[in-house]
C-alpha cells in the first residue's frame, strides 16, 4: 500500500457514503461508520495523512487553547497526555493512532483533492471530481473544516518581496531564520503563540497589529507520572476529570451567550495580566483592545506579552502600506529592513473556497447559494437545494467556550441516524425544507442578537461579508446535543425507492 493511498480502490469506484477531508471531523465520521457496520464509504483527503488542522498547523509554539482531556474523542480517551494543553505534535500523532486503532486508514484516499461535487437529480447521487479522478457516491459528507484554508492578506507589493513568505498554516521549516530580522503579521491565536517561539532565535522582531487582543493566563502544566497512571489503571477517573473540565468550560456560556455583562470581569482579569506583564504605560496602552472581552475570540498566553519586554521585539500598530523587496513600509513612511514575513491572518472561514466546487439540484454552486441567502444551514448540518449532502463543522457550529470535539460527534450522531433512517426506510433522497431552514436561521439570528459577539463592539472573523454572525452557536454545546440527537425526518423532503 503506498503512503498517498489509504484505500485500495481505485478512482471512480461507486461508494454509498463519500467524505471529503479527513480531519478531526471525517475521522470521527468514518470512525463512527465503521461502528455501525457500514464499510461502504471513502474519505477523500488532500494531505498525505490524516489530521486536517493538526497536521498542517507545524509553526513554532503551535498547541492547542482546549484542555487536553477534552480535545479528545469520548469514544477514545487519550490518558497519556502530556500537559494540560497539548502541543501540535502530540494531538496529530494522537489522531494517527486513532485512525490505526478503528482500521479507517483502508477508506482513506490520500492525496486526493476534490475539484467538483454535483448532484445528478435524476440519479439522485453526487458525481466527484477529483485530482485522482472520478468518484459517485450517494450521500455526501463535508468534512473539510472551517480552519483549512489560509486567508492571505491584499497588501501592494508582497509579491515583490525578495525574502522568504509564508503562512503560519504553511509554514516553511527550510528557511532558517536564526539572526534574520523577521515580521510576524498579525495578532491572533497562532500569532501569540509564534511570537514568543521564534524570538530567542531572530536578531529582529516586527509584530504588525491591527487589532490588539484580549489574553487570558494559560493554566498549563505537565501532568504527573501518577496522573497518567490513574487515567490509565483507575475506573472511570479520566471520564470524572474529562467531565469536570466539561462543566467548567460550559459555565463560560452563560457569560458569552446568555449574560454579556458578566464578561466583565474576565476583561478585569486580562487588563490585570497585562499591567503585570508589560510595565511600560506605552506599550500597554497599544497592547490593550478598544473592544469588549469575548467579543473576538479569547486567546491564552502566558509567554506572549513579555515576549515585547525583549529590546529586539517590536509591536507595530501603524498599518501596511506596501511590502519592498527588502521592506516592509507602513502608512507613517517608516521603512523597517525585514529578512522573512510570516503571515499569521488567519483562515477564510465563511468563504471557503470549498464552496465554490459544491453544485446543487438547481446546478448554484453553495458558494452562490451563500451570497444570495447568507450561509444559512439547518442544524449546521443540511442545506437546501443539496440533497443527500452533510456538512460537519457548517455555519454556526463554532464555540468560544468549549471543545469543538463535542459539536463534531453531536454532528456525528446526526449524520449517522440519518444514514439509518434512509437505509431503513430505503429513502433515495433527503433535502432539508426551506421552510425548516429559514426558521432555524431566525432562531439562531435572534439568539445571538443577545450574545457578546454581537453587542461586544467589535468586528471579527465570527461574521460573514452580509454582517452576519454565521460562526458561532449562539448557548450552551449541550443544547446542541440535544437539537442533533435524533434524524428529524419531518423537517426534510423524502423521494423513496434507495438501496437498502
Amino acid at each position: 500500500m503506498s503512503a498517498r493511498t489509504g484505500s485500495s480502490a481505485g478512482p471512480g469506484r461507486r461508494t454509498n457514503i463519500l467524505v471529503i477531508g479527513g480531519g478531526l471531523a471525517g475521522l470521527a465520521a468514518a470512525v463512527r461508520f465503521r461502528r455501525e457496520g457500514w464499510d461502504d464509504f471513502l474519505v477523500l483527503e488532500r494531505g498525505d495523512e490524516v489530521g486536517g488542522t493538526w497536521r498542517d498547523n507545524t509553526y513554532p509554539g503551535a498547541a492547542c487553547d482546549v484542555p487536553s482531556h477534552l480535545y479528545s474523542y469520548s469514544f477514545a480517551l487519550n490518558p497519556g497526555w502530556s500537559r494540560s494543553f497539548s502541543p501540535q505534535l502530540e494531538i496529530q500523532e494522537y489522531i494517527t493512532r486513532v485512525a490505526r486503532q478503528y482500521r479507517v486508514r483502508d477508506h482513506h484516499v490520500f492525496g486526493c483533492e476534490v475539484l467538483s461535487a454535483r448532484w445528478v437529480e435524476g440519479d439522485a447521487l453526487w458525481e466527484v471530481e477529483t485530482t485522482r479522478g472520478p468518484f459517485t457516491a450517494d450521500i455526501l459528507v463535508g468534512a473539510f473544516g472551517a480552519l483549512c484554508e489560509p486567508s492571505l492578506p491584499d497588501i501592494p507589493g508582497i509579491g515583490t518581496f525578495a525574502g522568504k513568505v509564508f503562512h503560519s498554516a504553511r509554514w516553511d521549516h527550510d528557511s532558517d531564520l536564526d539572526g534574520k530580522k523577521v515580521a510576524v503579521i498579525g495578532t491572533g491565536a497562532s500569532a501569540i503563540q509564534i511570537v514568543p517561539a521564534i524570538a530567542p532565535r531572530v536578531a529582529e522582531l516586527q509584530v504588525y497589529q491591527r487589532t490588539a487582543p484580549w489574553v487570558l493566563p494559560r493554566l498549563d502544566r505537565r501532568y504527573s507520572a501518577l496522573e497518567r497512571l490513574a487515567c490509565r489503571y483507575v475506573p472511570f477517573y479520566q471520564r470524572l476529570v474529562r467531565g469536570g473540565i466539561y462543566w467548567a468550560h460550559e459555565a463560560q456560556a452563560i457569560a458569552l451567550a446568555k449574560r454579556p455583562g458578566l464578561m466583565r470581569p474576565v476583561g478585569l482579569l486580562a487588563r490585570a495580566k497585562l499591567r503585570r506583564e508589560v510595565p511600560d504605560p506605552a506599550l500597554r496602552q497599544r497592547l490593550t483592545p478598544d473592544y469588549r472581552a469575548g467579543c473576538k475570540r479569547l486567546l491564552l498566553s502566558n509567554t506572549y506579552y513579555p515576549a515585547f519586554r525583549e529590546e529586539h521585539v517590536a509591536l507595530v500598530t501603524d498599518g501596511i502600506a506596501e511590502v519592498r523587496e527588502k521592506s516592509v513600509v507602513t502608512t507613517d513612511g517608516t521603512v523597517r529592513e525585514v529578512d522573512a514575513l510570516v503571515l499569521a491572518t488567519g483562515f477564510q472561514v465563511t468563504d471557503s473556497p470549498t464552496y465554490r466546487r459544491l453544485f446543487g439540484k438547481d446546478g448554484r454552486s453553495l458558494g452562490e447559494v451563500f451570497d444570495t441567502v447568507g450561509r444559512q444551514c439547518y442544524k449546521g448540518t443540511a442545506i437546501a437545494n443539496f440533497p443527500n449532502m452533510f456538512l460537519l463543522v457548517g455555519p454556526n457550529t463554532g464555540l468560544g467556550h468549549n471543545s469543538m470535539i463535542f459539536m463534531i460527534e453531536s454532528q456525528v450522531n446526526y449524520l449517522a441516524d440519518a444514514v439509518m433512517t434512509m437505509k431503513r426506510g430505503r429513502l433515495r433522497s433527503v433535502e432539508v425544507r426551506a421552510t425548516a431552514q429559514e426558521g432555524f436561521s431566525r432562531m439562531l439570528r435572534e439568539r445571538l442578537s443577545r450574545t457578546i459577539w454581537n453587542v461586544g463592539g467589535c468586528a471579527s472573523w465570527y461574521v460573514d461579508k452580509h454582517g452576519a454572525n454565521t460562526t458561532m452557536w449562539p448557548g450552551f454545546s449541550y443544547e446542541f446535543r440535544r437539537i442533533t440527537r435524533k434524524f428529524d425526518i419531518d423537517a426534510y423532503h423524502v423521494s423513496t425507492g434507495g438501496p437498502q
